[in-house]
């Protein structure tokens, strides 16, 4: 069986996304859903990533049942998809957790565990059995053997072999995954336990087989535009790192796609500075040693579920959407705002926030720009109402937030920031020792990313990090600098 690689599910789920876009334009959207799979996989098709066609078109219906953001787990596959796409025009409000799993896609990762290769030379001095606390291991005719039964897949066996004659076979979701939400359940398939997850997207991004998705919202964003609505786009800065065109233009091409106005994030980001940058002083002067930032939904997440020891350093000051949202409804009242967003777990954070009503990611932006034929380096350049700063703008960036609220500092408050550049089971490990210790020695300002190299890592972005970072680079450099309004 192939394997499908990350690109190429990327395609799949982006072509999903384009046609489920064309079908709400079309006369008859329930029916045009509904053939999808056929139209993408026709009985003449030669299989080229599962058995047979059929084999492709139940995976391709659950990619699309994940498009209409509905759960693979809650969804009864004898429903037929025109009535569920009917469904997803009549609900209210999007499902609460951001994540599903393809079963039909979830097929042919062994068991996470440890094993003993031909490299054992079956040594005299045991390490690997000296080193087993579990009584994991013994030696049979001449070579180490490990019992799975008894075997805790620590990895101590792996890293005391002289021959590096262990290895270890991973599942790559369960891998990713930095707080253990995500296993094998009895019948073999990948499960998400939703009391542990962060939806940090890690499991997105690793598995090779597309299995575990996103549900969208985008369809309910459509159905708000096509009513009427006033929808407002939130734009965060690591958007404009993503498409070909400059920022002006990306705010026209989101216009075309018929919202009513369009917010740079940015400007919620200045104010996430300001205050941050006073919380930060007032902790110094009450003798505490160290704060970390809180821009990351990812990491609140985190914070929440499995590091509440960390809680009393963590700023109080709310995240860029949060500050812009205010300023969006503010202005208009009864406006349906969207954040455009380069990761899934600010859909958790929007559901916790009143005045953000949907999230969409950039990829689903993307497919929408296709679907409707939008070129963004085509499009005329039109300007945000208010001019973001410099500092704000590079929060897409690790390091950015801790460089904007330093910025903001007077000088006899020093701070010494520390970048945690993405969350894995490592970094969660030393935030659980200053948390415990109360004090880190690295620094007193802590930035906590969950995904290497910040936003413009996320899971949910388009554009390799190098170009996106280029991109984004350059607006920041033609903005103008917070140091200057002090």
């Amino acid at each position: 069986m192939a394997i499908t690689g990350p690109k190429e599910t990327s395609h799949l789920k982006r072509e999903i996304l384009v046609r489920l876009i064309k079908a709400f334009y079309s006369n008859d959207f329930a029916e045009n859903a509904r053939l999808i799979p056929y139209q993408m996989r026709p009985k003449d098709y030669e299989a080229t990533y599962r058995c047979c066609v059929y084999k492709e078109r139940a995976i391709l219906r659950d990619r699309a049942i994940a498009g209409l953001g509905l759960s693979i787990e809650d969804t009864d596959d004898s429903v037929h998809m025109a009535e569920l796409a009917k469904k997803v025009l009549e609900r209210e409000k999007p499902d609460e957790n951001c994540l599903t799993v393809l079963q039909t896609a979830c097929k042919g990762c062994v068991p996470s565990r440890f094993y003993v290769t031909d490299l054992c030379q079956g040594c005299v001095a045991r390490p690997c059995v000296n080193t087993c606390r579990f009584g994991a291991i013994s030696v049979k005719d001449g070579k180490s053997k490990i019992d799975t039964e008894k075997c805790k897949n620590c990895g101590m066996c792996a890293q005391v072999c002289p021959y590096q004659a262990i290895m270890k076979v991973i599942v790559p979701c369960e891998n990713a995954c930095p707080v253990g939400a995500i296993a094998k359940d009895d019948s073999g398939y990948t499960k998400i336990d939703f009391d542990k997850c962060i939806s940090c997207g890690k499991c997105i991004s690793a598995c090779p087989f597309g299995a575990v998705h996103k549900k969208s919202q985008i369809i309910d964003v459509l159905k708000h535009i096509k009513n009427g609505k006033k929808v407002v786009a939130m734009v965060a800065p690591s958007m404009f790192g993503q498409f070909p065109c400059s920022p002006e233009q990306l705010r026209s091409a989101i216009l075309k796609l018929g919202f009513y106005d369009v917010y740079e994030v940015a400007q919620g980001a200045d104010v996430t500075s300001k205050t941050e940058a006073a919380e930060f002083e007032e902790r110094m002067e009450n003798g505490e040693e160290f704060m970390t930032t809180s821009c990351c939904a990812a990491y609140n997440e985190l914070v929440e579920k499995h590091l509440p020891e960390i809680k009393p350093y963590r700023s109080t000051t709310h995240t860029p959407m949060y500050y812009t949202a205010e300023i969006v409804k503010e202005e208009y009242p009864d406006c349906i705002s969207v954040f455009f967003s380069p990761c899934v777990a600010k859909r958790k954070e929007a559901m916790n926030d009143k005045n953000v009503d949907y999230v969409l990611n950039y990829d689903e932006v993307g497919a929408w720009f296709i679907a409707l034929g939008v070129r963004t380096e085509e499009c005329e350049k039109s300007g945000f109402k208010v001019e973001a700063t410099a500092q704000a703008r590079n929060y897409a960036v690790t390091g950015g937030v801790a460089d904007a609220v330093k910025a903001l500092l007077p000088e006899d408050i020093p701070a010494y920031s520390v970048t945690v550049d993405g969350l894995n089971k490592e970094s969660i490990r030393d935030l659980k020792k200053y948390a415990k210790n109360g004090v880190c020695e690295l620094g007193n300002l802590i930035e906590v990313m969950a995904c290497p190299g910040g936003c413009l890592g996320g899971s949910s972005t388009i554009n390799p990090y190098k170009q996106a970072s280029k991109n984004l680079a350059k607006y920041v450099q033609d903005s103008k600098s917070c140091k200057n309004e002090k």
